[in-house]
Parts: C-alpha cells; sequence; structure tokens
C-alpha cells in the first residue's frame, strides 16, 4: 500500500482511509466532540495548544466524560518531556483512544516514551508525529522509522517560531522558502518510510479559496490529508482532494490503453510509462 493511501503499522487509525479532512478541536471544549464527528472525516482532540495550561487537568476529564469513536479520533498530547505529556497520554489511553498526535515530535526517543506508557497501559499505540520545530524536521526519516508510526505531520507556525522568526507566509499568502522545505521533508520522510503525511492547517478561515488551492496541491504531490480548524473548512478540503470526473475519465482511459502494452506507449501525444500509470492509479484511488 502506497503512504498516501495510508498504513497501518501499529494500533492506530488508518489516515488517508478516514477521508482527507482531519479536524482539531479543543478538547476542554466537549459540547464540540459531537458535532466535530458529524463534520469531519476524523477528529483531533487537542490537549496542547487549544487548551490553556490551566485548564488540561479538565480537558483531561473531559476525554472520558464524552467519548468518540477511536477509529475516528485521535488525541494531541502535549510534547515528550514537559509537565502534561504523561498526564495526557495516560487519560488518552483510559479514554480509548489508541492513536495520539504528539505534538513537537523531535526524536524517536518521543516516539519511544509514548511506546513505554502504551505498554504499561496494556495498549498498542499508533501516533501521528507533528515534526513541527527544526529538531523535528531534521529528525523526520528517523522518526517516520519507527513502526509505531502511523503518519508524519508538519506545522508551519511553530517551525518558524523555532528558527526566531516571525512569519511563515508573504503578504500574499505564499509560503517563504524554509516552511516550504519542511513542508517537502516531511512528506518526503513519509513517503520514504511508507507512512501517511499529513498536510497543516490553513489559518485564514475565510480564505477559502487559499485553503482549496493548497488542498489541491497537498493531493496531487501525495498527502493522505489536510488538517483543519473550522468545520466550514472541511467541505473545502474533500472537493479539493476529489478529482472531477474529467480527470477520472482520463485515468480510466489511460489505464485502459496500457492493457497489453509492452512498455513505453503514447496516448494522447504524451509519452506513458510506469510511473505515469502510477499516477493515474493514485487518482483513481483518491476518487
Amino acid at each position: 500500500m502506497s503512504a498516501a493511501a495510508g498504513v497501518v503499522r501499529s494500533g492506530g487509525i488508518d489516515v488517508g482511509s478516514t477521508g482527507p479532512a482531519l479536524l482539531f478541536c479543543p478538547a476542554d471544549r466537549p459540547d464540540r466532540f459531537g458535532k466535530a464527528a458529524e463534520r469531519a472525516d476524523a477528529v483531533i482532540l487537542d490537549l496542547e495548544d487549544a487548551v490553556d495550561p490551566a485548564a488540561r487537568p479538565a480537558a483531561r476529564q473531559a476525554l472520558l466524560a464524552q467519548r468518540l469513536d477511536p477509529r475516528r479520533t485521535m488525541v494531541r498530547v502535549n510534547p515528550f518531556g514537559s509537565s502534561d505529556h504523561v498526564a495526557d497520554v495516560e487519560a488518552a489511553f483510559s479514554a480509548g483512544y489508541r492513536t495520539l498526535m504528539l505534538a513537537k515530535t523531535e526524536s524517536v526517543a518521543a516516539v519511544h516514551s509514548v511506546n513505554a506508557l502504551a505498554a504499561a497501559s496494556g495498549v498498542r499505540a499508533g501516533i501521528v508525529a507533528l515534526c513541527e520545530t527544526a529538531a523535528g524536521v531534521l529528525a523526520a526519516p528517523q522518526i517516520a522509522a519507527e513502526s509505531a508510526v502511523v503518519a508524519l505531520m508538519w506545522g508551519a507556525e511553530d517551525l518558524v517560531a523555532s528558527l526566531g522568526g516571525s512569519s511563515s507566509r508573504f503578504d500574499d499568502g505564499r509560503y517563504r522558502a524554509v516552511a516550504l522545505h519542511a513542508r517537502s521533508a516531511v512528506l518526503l520522510a513519509a513517503g520514504a518510510h511508507g507512512t501517511a503525511a499529513i498536510d497543516t492547517v490553513y489559518l485564514d478561515i475565510a480564505d477559502e479559496a487559499g485553503l482549496a488551492a493548497e488542498a489541491r496541491d497537498a493531493a496531487a504531490c501525495g498527502f493522505a490529508a489536510t488538517a483543519c480548524i473550522h468545520p466550514s473548512q472541511v467541505a473545502v478540503i474533500r472537493a479539493a482532494y476529489r478529482p472531477d470526473e474529467r480527470a477520472v475519465q482520463a485515468a480510466r482511459d489511460l489505464l485502459a490503453a496500457a492493457a497489453g502494452q509492452p512498455g513505453v506507449f503514447r496516448h494522447d501525444g504524451r509519452m506513458v510509462d510506469e510511473p505515469v500509470l502510477r499516477h493515474a492509479r493514485a487518482l483513481l484511488a483518491r476518487a
């Protein structure tokens, strides 16, 4: 199975097969849990940035009180080494969740920490490693090689903050070069180790055209999903990942023409070889 399709290498959800729109929901807002689950393909219950540190104990209790389907839910836990890390992981496991998004993953030691806590709890966990610092991006290949890691995700804002910068994008919305480099590095690391890659959030909620363009690019490059921060972004992401009928028909025609063709051949004026056929198969899989 390709990385774009999502690979379950441990106890986690199949990122990519759930659908492309992953919606963050603050873990201290249990009143929103059900609504998020109804609207998104999968929900990320967030114990990190979306929750004030003083409210995190109550947020952990909310995980236990208001539970969602663990096959379509992951919990973002605070970074390895932070004061909330162990309590977050244990609360997620106690609530029945088996897929954890590990904030600011910077080393395999962070993955091993979750593995040890999972073993102590008698569960098998899947980890979505959030590579959102300079150290995390550079360590992405080693992190992706860990068998418990079911996906990599990158984050632009924390990355730039880790570098001492102040903006991940130009005024016209385009990413700066360092952010694009990190995005590509995380995607390549995931692909090299046969796991899924998740594209980061688009912060300008009102700019649906910008989100759509970025999500279309993510799908074309091989990302399995895109994370989002508002329910209104779900439909935009789904539509962006879904190929239009003309592209679907063209892919079907190409694969039909390839039947019985020995090696390289010409189709509609274009040279076609195995990589081009794989592109067509990937597009039909998304459709």
